[in-house]
């Protein structure tokens, strides 16, 4: 089992639950975008909470803690570019 800091997950929790809207709100998208916009929104979303806790990991190392933190940054705007296009679709 791994060990998580009690008060790391407090600062993600909000990340976690915009995950989980986003999942449920795109089971009502057209059907033809399952595999294609759906898809693409979905992974980009859950791999910001991801990076996220890949970033804690390493925090003991700055430039790598820093990296993390970009990816994150970076899979946030993929995420906000897809929604854009849900939005005008």
């Amino acid at each position: 089992m791994i060990f998580i800091p009690a008060g790391f997950w407090i600062l993600p929790l909000p990340l976690i639950l915009f995950q989980q809207t986003l999942y449920t709100k795109s089971k009502k998208f057209p059907i033809e975008e399952r595999y294609s916009l759906i898809d693409q929104i979905r992974r980009s979303s859950r791999s910001v909470c991801a990076n996220l806790a890949g970033a804690w990991r390493k925090r003991r190392y700055e430039l790598a803690f820093v990296a993390k933190f970009n990816d994150c940054e970076a899979e946030a705007a993929e995420t906000q570019t897809w929604l854009d296009f849900a939005v005008k679709c």
